[in-house]
């Protein structure tokens, strides 16, 4: 099981990631279902959950037609490897995160 984070206030939590290290962190807000096509990043790139659902799955990870999907609530955090190939659904009720690169 991942480990949760406390989810304070905006400020609390950029503060948080940009104590992970990461020198770019900011709060992003997607509406009701939500969709991110397969992508990548240049560099690591972490998601910490404040509100909603984040579904996020790998499709170089996913063999014989089986969709690997993973949902995360608020507190999680969801690092994603630089060069990593993902793909990404916001729940229903919508989505807001910090994301530090």
């Amino acid at each position: 099981m991942p480990a949760t984070y406390p989810i304070g206030t905006r400020a609390e939590t950029e503060r948080l990631v940009k104590d992970w290290g990461f020198h770019h962190v900011f709060t992003w807000t997607d509406g009701s279902k939500g969709y991110y096509a397969p992508h990548s990043h240049r560099g690591l790139t972490t998601h910490l959950i404040r509100q909603g659902t984040f579904t996020i799955t790998y499709p170089d990870e996913n063999s014989n037609g089986e969709v690997k999907k993973e949902t995360f609530g608020p507190g999680a955090r969801i690092d994603v490897p630089a060069g990593k190939l993902h793909e990404v659904w916001i729940g229903e009720e919508g989505c807001e995160y910090v994301i530090g690169e």
